[in-house]
């Protein structure tokens, strides 16, 4: 376990970008130094986990520490009252419950509120809230026994991943009725999606000698108390949304390519002059991924030459459209955005999101509000309306690639048949704007939602939970309009047959693209092609 934290952020730019192993995408973002106490999670970590299959573990110096915490507690709550030990929960801490009674209460608050309902949580959603718990429980604030962190680490590690219903958070405490799920499958009952099946916990537990979470102090109201699903899910959306933004870069690149654009609006003498340093980045980035091109052109060798002074109209677009030229204008806050909440989202894997607060250092017991989701809810708005706008971008960019008389050198909806009987790509462009509609409706903050609930003790909650599910349905529809622009890209390549005068970057991308999805001539269904595509952008 490391005492400070460096961490360079970059996006993990796929390498199949770039022929040239020697050119770098990574943005170079400055560096800079935080002090946490137990990091034991990242974002990055966190990717490795669900897609590289990689195990969690835990050093003896952590479950040490968890166990050190855990003494503690059992020794300092004698003769004390403490909230969640020996009183009733939310509301009812008022009233004292008896000893013979404790282990019952941690039972009941598990039973009680296991009550989310909808469709559950996607598998990857569920498996990153787990990692989020561990992460929690690892900074030993909680005073739980290591024996609950073992068996859910061994849960993760085995992929038994419990049921969990989309609804029921309101982010305050944190996520209790969906961590509550996870609790239940962990003492024995309910029901854990493995190897593709729904069955009860108590079989999957034991075929894979796992015994089930045993109550010793406050286990129950530990195990159901904080923000780890919202953020769980948030480290997912940050994985895909930071993938987003690769293609959005390359794919501004790749349709300037097309237009045979001046290649200035990137150069670095013009985004110099505005003092953001992502625009810069992002520019830096399509000059990186236009090496090589033979389609942007340069303007010092066109509209600068005397002969071209006598012109009084010009053929090429002195200009490009908004949607070419001001990418890096466009994508450059969309990245300050996406470096912010990296940052918040390693730090919320990293705390003690907890209550009360167990501390063995100073030997008290805190009661607070570390449950409360605001963080995750904010930040999760904030990447939400960024990546509606990277959609908007898309459809833009969509819509300039099938407009014939915009772009005035493809053919109609890149109809590469017979114009009138054949319809190219034509419906595709209904899919991308209603869909960019939707995440257009979506961009409300939900931030700002709050209802007062459980006898108004809960008088002001986050709504995080949802607000990181609504972030999620955005980016899923942000790759549904993106999937169809890339697809829009290499049958616009294939209408100029340019393919050879890419960037070797995008013409990378075409290739591959061409493995998966047609020229399209005669009209047939496109909705496979856009699923491969769409898998292929995730991957």
């Amino acid at each position: 376990m490391q005492t400070s934290y460096t961490r360079h952020f970059c996006y993990t730019s796929p390498t199949h970008f770039i022929e040239n192993k020697n050119i770098s995408l990574e943005l170079p973002v400055q560096d800079y130094q935080e002090s946490m106490e137990e990091i034991v999670f990242t974002v990055d970590s966190i990717r490795k986990i669900l897609f590289q299959n990689e195990k969690v573990e835990l050093d003896n110096y952590t479950y040490k520490n968890i166990q050190h915490c855990y003494d503690f507690l059992k020794s300092f709550a004698t003769n004390r009252i403490i909230y969640g030990i020996n009183t009733g929960f939310g509301p009812m801490a008022q009233w004292r419950v008896e000893d013979k009674h404790l282990e019952e209460l941690q039972y009941n608050i598990i039973r009680s509120h296991a009550t989310g309902a909808g469709r559950p949580l996607d598998d990857i959603y569920v498996k990153a809230a787990m990692v989020a718990r561990v992460g929690t429980f690892a900074q030993a604030r909680s005073g739980i026994h290591p024996s609950v962190v073992k068996m859910l680490v061994q849960m993760i590690n085995a992929d038994i991943l419990p049921f969990i219903p989309q609804h029921g958070s309101v982010g305050a405490s944190g996520d209790l009725v969906q961590l509550a799920h996870i609790a239940f499958t962990m003492i024995g009952e309910g029901k854990v999606h493995y190897h593709g099946q729904w069955r009860p916990s108590a079989e999957i537990l034991k075929e894979n000698g796992i015994e089930p979470m045993k109550i010793h102090i406050r286990e129950g109201l530990s195990a159901v108390n904080g923000t780890s699903v919202m953020t769980g899910i948030s480290a997912v959306n940050q994985i895909y949304a930071e993938r987003l933004l690769d293609w959005s870069v390359l794919a501004a690149v790749w349709m300037n390519e097309i237009a045979a654009s001046f290649d200035d609006w990137m150069s670095e003498p013009l985004n110099a002059c505005r003092r953001h340093t992502s625009q810069q980045l992002i520019a830096q980035r399509m000059r990186e991924l236009s090496a090589g091109s033979r389609r942007l052109q340069k303007r010092e060798h066109v509209l600068y030459k005397k002969e071209k002074c006598q012109q009084d109209v010009f053929e090429q677009k002195v200009q490009a459209y908004y949607s070419l030229r001001c990418t890096p204008q466009i994508l450059g806050p969309i990245h300050d955005t996406l470096v912010a909440a990296h940052t918040l989202i390693d730090e919320e894997l990293n705390s003690a999101c907890d209550n009360p607060i167990i501390d063995p250092e100073t030997e008290n017991v805190y009661h607070g509000g570390n449950f409360h989701g605001d963080y995750i809810s904010l930040e999760e708005d904030k990447v939400k309306i960024a990546i509606v706008r990277l959609a908007m971008l898309a459809e833009r960019q969509l819509n300039y690639l099938f407009h014939d008389r915009i772009n005035g050198i493809l053919p109609p909806f890149l109809n590469m048949g017979t114009l009138g009987l054949n319809y190219g790509m034509q419906a595709c462009q209904f899919t991308a704007t209603s869909t960019t509609a939707e995440c257009q409706t979506l961009a409300m903050p939900n931030y700002v939602h709050s209802i007062p609930n459980n006898n108004d003790n809960q008088d002001i909650v986050s709504m995080g939970t949802n607000t990181a599910l609504l972030c999620a349905r955005v980016i899923e529809n942000a790759y549904e309009v993106m999937g169809i622009l890339m697809m829009a890209l290499a049958q616009a390549t294939d209408c100029l047959g340019i393919a050879d005068e890419l960037a070797p970057a995008t013409r990378n991308i075409y290739n591959e693209l061409r493995t998966i999805c047609r020229t399209i001539v005669e009209d047939k269904p496109f909705c496979d092609d856009l699923a491969n595509t769409i898998e292929y952008l995730k991957k």
